[in-house]
């Protein structure tokens, strides 16, 4: 069986796209998942522990992370990018030529960033 490879993004990968990966590296069996950045800010950080704490509460497993900004390579490799908000979008496009159209919102409503919000719960429910 041939497994879609999924990228979620998000700003710095510290909290909504690495909370999506291990969503849905526990929901969804038929799925290989990873995350990435649109920017370099958190480069090599781990999970921002708010967002642990998060999962924690919901029984999703996770482990040490190494936040990583997108590239062409990735682009390359996965069938499919979510991003969480327009912001995300608009600055994915001027990194990575989406010459497949591989590139998508995840939601239709905009996933506000938690680091900004506090709101890890809505980002759980809206990721999974």
């Amino acid at each position: 069986m041939i497994m879609k490879k999924v990228l979620f993004v998000c700003h710095g990968n510290i909290c909504r796209s690495v909370m999506a990966e291990y969503i849905a590296k526990k929901y969804r069996d038929d799925l290989y998942c990873e995350s990435r950045a649109v920017s370099y800010e958190e480069e090599g950080n781990d999970i921002y522990p708010p967002a642990k704490r998060c999962l924690d509460r919901h029984g999703i497993p996770y482990q040490k992370h190494h936040a990583r900004r997108i590239d062409q390579k990735d682009y390359e490799r996965f069938d499919v990018i979510y991003v969480m908000d327009g912001y995300n979008m608009r600055l994915i496009k001027r990194i990575i030529d989406d010459r497949d159209d591989k590139i998508r919102m995840l939601s239709c409503k905009e996933i506000e960033d938690p680091w900004y919000t506090d709101n890890f719960e809505e980002v759980y429910m809206l990721t999974s």
